[in-house]
């Protein structure tokens, strides 16, 4: 896989062993989105190589740094709504969270489709990425080993 990056130094290695990763194990073009401390979006080009990609704010904000930084605010559990009107304050924050989160992926990824060619596979990983991924169709499959998968690639070239 060739980087096409312009400061390939500043790719996170998490970034790289995610885009390693997708390739042998889903092939290119893809996109991994990474559900971690931050979500990530990591573009694989058609050539394949690593282009680039989008970094957002994890959903550890909504269960973790709302509560802290506001007076009334709870510590949630990150679970399906059951609907998006919140009849509590916690139903509140898990509805915007997992459809904001939702709405933010989606998103994304249309905007990144639109400036790549040919048949885009979208692979999640990551912490909350079943349960965002439950609701978007857009996701083609939820890779949990994707990270370590991507670490054992690149450990077997560089060792053999």
């Amino acid at each position: 896989m060739a980087i096409d990056y312009p400061q390939p130094g500043q790719i996170g290695a998490d970034r790289l062993a995610n885009a390693a990763g997708v390739l042998c194990r889903h092939g290119a073009p893809a996109i991994v989105i990474d559900f971690g401390t931050a979500v990530t979006f990591d573009v694989i080009s058609d050539q394949p190589a690593y282009c680039g990609g989008v970094i957002a704010p994890g959903l550890g904000a909504m269960s973790g740094y709302l509560p802290q930084k506001t007076a009334l605010l709870p510590v949630i559990e990150l679970e399906e709504p059951e609907s998006a009107i919140g009849k509590s304050t916690v139903h509140a924050m898990q509805a915007g969270a997992v459809f904001g989160y939702r709405g933010l992926v989606r998103e994304i990824i249309r905007r990144l489709r639109e400036e790549m060619e040919g048949d885009v596979t979208i692979i999640a990983t990551g912490r909350d990425a079943a349960l965002i991924a439950r609701g978007l169709p857009e996701i083609d499959r939820v890779d949990a080993d994707i990270t370590l998968d991507g670490l054992r690639q690149v450990a077997a070239r560089v060792f053999t």
